[in-house]
């Protein structure tokens, strides 16, 4: 949890008697966990209505530590779990009502944990708008053009993005500050292309059949060579670089 600022000496500006903080108060008690966040993307989730800061007569917002803990938790939730924050705001909408629901499952499946069945009451979440993904990469509009015209992320005919971009968009941003640059990720993006395509050679036949419980197969079929696709190249790299990831 965390704490709003105790109103002591020196912290008039963070904070009112009542304990409420002002926004870039907020951008410091979130930075520890989430260091990429900025005072854009806290703004962003307010018009998202994600949270609901009070104003000040002058227009200034002041957060309590609720609404810091859940900004929290939708932070927590994007990173974690990869939901679209429309999910997001009604899956936390519905704890507040007191509803016990189940976290909704999107984006990638973690290495080593087997496909659970999905409640059937469970939305299904594909898809992510472009302005929700610039915010939730924390990226501008000139640097998502950059990665698309280097086949990293592929907006869909309607303009939003499959749910997994989200990941890539992160892992991108990572590999980037390590100096690695989008252009040279290229190389990276060829290789899962070719994989997929030997995947998809597989599961073609399956895919052609007539009958409906067969062309079914062919989806689990794909995500399970899927999965050994990206275990496998996960070891081959660790292999070359004389390294062992936990």
């Amino acid at each position: 949890m965390f704490q709003t600022p105790s109103g002591g000496a020196g912290q008039g500006a963070a904070a009112t008697d009542s304990g409420l903080m002002s926004i870039g108060a907020v951008l410091n008690a979130l930075r520890d966990e989430f260091p990429d966040i900025t005072i854009s993307k806290i703004r962003f989730l307010e018009s998202e209505g994600l949270v609901e800061p009070r104003r000040t007569p002058a227009g200034y917002r002041k957060f309590s530590a609720h609404d810091v803990e859940r900004l929290a938790q939708v932070l927590r939730m994007q990173r974690d779990h990869y939901l679209p924050l429309k999910v997001i705001r009604e899956h936390l909408d519905a704890v507040a009502r007191g509803e016990a629901v189940a976290l909704p499952r999107v984006g990638r499946q973690r290495d080593g944990e087997a496909a659970a069945p999905e409640p059937a009451e469970s939305p299904t979440v594909a898809r992510i708008g472009r302005d929700e993904l610039l915010a939730t990469a924390g990226i501008g509009e000139q640097e998502l053009k950059e990665w698309e015209s280097y086949g990293l992320l592929a907006p869909l005919p309607d303009g939003a993005y499959d749910a997994e971009a989200v990941t890539v968009a992160s892992l991108v941003v990572q590999l980037g500050r390590f100096g690695i640059e989008p252009r040279h990720l290229r190389v990276m993006k060829a290789a899962a292309d070719r994989e997929a395509g030997l995947v998809d050679q597989v599961v073609a036949p399956l895919k052609r059949h007539r009958n409906p419980q067969t062309r079914a197969h062919a989806e689990a079929r794909t995500k399970e060579l899927a999965g050994l696709a990206v275990k496998l190249h996960a070891a081959l790299v660790q292999t070359a670089l004389g390294v062992r990831l936990p």
